[in-house]
């Protein structure tokens, strides 16, 4: 009987359990007392969290076979490893999944809270299992988990065309990512026998000349898979409408906590998997990041905004501009060391910080402005100052400009990785990205200082034909009150990017333990 070490599986573990804690507890509540759900979310997500401090020697394994399972001369391989890089992962997740959670305390009013914390935490246990998995099999199996509650809370707002729509072309695309990643799965293992990662590179550095072919194409189907996962283009185009469509906490949780997922499964298998095939998915990889940096800068390049939820939509088309940053460190991988995935992990720190600020930002101007334009931010100065500068400190930083020392940081690593592989190409074509996504990020810094329009006020029968209910836009202008919660996330967010921008050397520190 082998033996689980339940410390090291303890932190996916304690939200899975908290999930269902909050299901049977919401069968016993009146509604009056539904808020209660939200603080046992946070308290379990808190709990997890805390128990990543035990583990940070990183040094721990479990559902491992021996060494007489796996071949002469192996040391074993295990399904679970709580390293350094898993946890580094676990704790973004699960910080991400905390915020959200923040984000949602004052927004639940129309939505099933007893589903809603229960499929948010469902997400979150599979997404903090998934840096640590360490065979194939896991690894599906936990990206699937985190998945499949994202589709039913991007459309839990029941009766919304918009939030249907978003759900089923998200259900779709994904769908479409997991079989086409299982076939390359399912061909992975023909050519080779085995599923753990470690056992699979050992076996690919010598695959026979007949199954050469097929274990390519597994490599290549398998890539293809976590390319819907991190939205990379052209397998991008479900982000921007899911995200309109989500409520928006669950928007900024796949724009976060969703993407950590993908590209932490595409390190795992690139890296510790396939590094025998690194001619076929390095180049791949690079011109896919150069592929989705120019599409979703210049799609958020043209947004209108005066349009309804253009401020969402620009986020979207922004955040499949990061991806394609995020992929270079990876494809620089497989032209030199490995070390490049730090940067990676740290601009991955860095994004995440960020972006769920802007997001907690864009949920306290929906309050009072539901249809959420980029207009609507004309003037913020004048009228909630600390947000106004809040919102242009984490604009600033996914710009890489001053006083965002940390976005600068965290794009000079990202550009030094393609320099040092001798992706000069890349390099450029990164540049060049950067200064188109310029434009609009100052564009929008500069609107929350101008003076704000003279505009009559919207009527209900605007705000209908703009994609909010009559009900909300008669109440949009009395909603004033602001949820502690939501303020606490914007000065977390807020307050971890003023500090990472005073120490930015710590992040680069920070993510390079994370895999060595």
């Amino acid at each position: 009987m082998q033996s689980v070490d339940w410390l090291a599986i303890a932190p996916p573990v304690v939200v899975a359990a908290m999930a269902l804690i909050v299901l049977v507890t919401d069968l016993f509540l009146p509604d009056r007392r539904k808020p209660l759900l939200g603080a046992l979310t946070i308290a379990g997500l808190v709990a997890a969290l805390a128990l990543l401090v035990p583990l940070r020697d990183g040094d721990r394994s479990t559902f491992c076979l021996d060494a007489a399972a796996t071949g002469p001369g192996s040391a074993g391989a295990c399904s679970y490893t709580a390293d350094h890089f898993a946890l580094v992962i676990q704790a973004l997740v699960l910080g991400g999944a905390l915020l959200t959670a923040l984000l949602s305390l004052g927004d639940t009013r129309k939505l099933p809270a007893g589903e809603f914390w229960f499929l948010l935490l469902s997400s979150a246990s599979g997404a903090a299992l998934l840096p640590a998995a360490r065979d194939l099999a896991t690894l599906v199996v936990a990206l699937e988990v985190a998945s499949l509650p994202a589709f039913a809370l991007v459309g839990i707002k029941r009766g919304d065309r918009r939030s249907s729509e978003a759900a089923l072309k998200f259900f779709l695309s994904s769908v479409v990512a997991t079989a086409v990643m299982l076939l390359g799965v399912s061909f992975v293992y023909a050519a080779t026998g085995t599923l753990h990662l470690t056992e699979i590179a050992a076996r690919l550095d010598d695959v026979p000349g007949q199954l050469d072919t097929l274990a390519k194409a597994g490599v290549a189907l398998t890539l293809v898979g976590f390319a819907f996962k991190t939205a990379a283009a052209p397998f991008h185009f479900w982000v921007p409408d899911t995200y309109i469509g989500a409520p928006l906490p669950i928007a900024a949780y796949l724009s976060v906590v969703g993407k950590a997922v993908g590209f932490s499964g595409l390190i795992l298998v690139t890296v510790i998997a396939f590094p025998a095939y690194a001619d076929v998915w390095g180049p791949a990889l690079a011109v896919l990041a150069a592929l989705t940096m120019t599409i979703g800068n210049v799609a958020a390049l043209r947004q209108n905004a005066g349009r309804a939820r253009s401020a969402v939509r620009l986020l979207a088309w922004s955040s499949v501009a990061q991806a394609g940053y995020l992929l270079v460190p990876i494809a620089a991988a497989a032209y030199s060391s490995d070390e490049h995935i730090g940067s990676t992990v740290a601009y991955a720190l860095m994004y995440a910080v960020v972006n769920l600020g802007a997001f907690a930002v864009a949920a306290l101007v929906a309050r009072t402005s539901p249809g959420n334009r980029l207009t609507d931010y004309r003037g913020l100065y004048a009228t909630r100052p600390l947000a106004a500068l809040a919102m242009a400190f984490f604009l600033l930083c996914l710009a890489g400009l001053p006083p965002g020392i940390i976005g600068l940081f965290a794009k000079v690593t990202v550009f030094s990785a393609a320099v040092d592989a001798g992706l000069g190409w890349l390099a450029v074509v990164m540049a060049v990205n950067v200064v188109i996504a310029l434009y609009y990020y100052l564009q929008w810094t500069a609107t929350l200082f101008r003076a704000p329009a003279e505009t009559p006020e919207e009527t209900p029968a605007a705000a209908v034909l703009e994609g909010t209910s009559a009900q909300d836009a008669v109440r949009a202008p009395t909603r004033h009150g602001v949820p502690a919660s939501l303020t606490v996330a914007i000065a977390l967010t807020a307050a971890a990017g003023v500090v990472l921008s005073g120490a930015p050397q710590a992040v680069l520190r920070f993510a390079a333990v994370s895999l060595f």
